[in-house]
């Protein structure tokens, strides 16, 4: 938690085209933001993201999957560079990553993440997809933080979304995506006031 004046050290971890990680940026150089992102960290050396990144001279450090045993000693590594970073608030843009007990215990309650459905409801891959074929009529965005499950940890936000009869995937993640672009970047701003306080699963929001 970051209650003093000085700008929270945010790392964000992509996987992909990293359109939440651009949203931070901009509200970030806008001053909406009190938050500096100290690296864009991907285990694809691919991603989009990165681009965006070093586009606003953001370093960016590609951490691959091959060459570790397992998880956990993926994540030791991981661990080490965000700590040479400084980092005190870790956020998942899209990063296609279950993350181990040595991540987590090492960020308690300060590892984010976004979910395009309304948890605890389709977790994992396609939630989008899950949504339709299970024929919900609303759906939404979880901003949560992470533990050692598939989006299973204390919920932050959410925000709700109608499915209407004629979505497909595609256009029922973009209406999910445009209130992901407003509540992750609410749920990092909660976090850097010191308004989240976590008892068990459950997540307060101060006043």
């Amino acid at each position: 938690m970051n209650t003093s004046k000085n700008p929270c050290v945010l790392a964000v971890l992509v996987s992909g085209n990293g359109s939440n990680l651009q949203v931070f940026i901009d509200k970030i150089e806008s001053g909406e933001l009190n938050a500096h992102i100290a690296c864009v960290i991907s285990n694809n050396p691919d991603a989009f993201a990165l681009s965006r990144a070093t586009r606003h001279n953001i370093p960016v450090v590609v951490h691959e999957n091959r060459g570790f045993k397992g998880r956990r000693e993926y994540d030791a590594a991981l661990v080490k560079i965000l700590n040479d970073y400084g980092v005190e608030l870790v956020v998942l843009a899209g990063f296609m990553r279950i993350l181990s007990d040595v991540m987590v215990s090492a960020f308690p309650n300060a590892i984010m993440n976004i979910h395009p459905a309304l948890l605890p409801s389709f977790p994992g891959l396609h939630a989008q997809q899950q949504a339709l074929e299970y024929g919900v009529k609303f759906s939404g965005c979880t901003a949560h933080f992470v533990d050692c499950g598939t989006d299973t940890g204390p919920i932050i936000l959410q925000a709700v979304v109608p499915v209407e009869p004629c979505d497909t995937e595609e256009i029922l993640s973009a209406r999910i995506q445009v209130e992901e672009h407003r509540l992750f970047p609410e749920a990092v701003r909660l976090y850097i006031d010191g308004r989240i306080v976590v008892e068990g699963r459950l997540v307060r929001i101060q006043s």
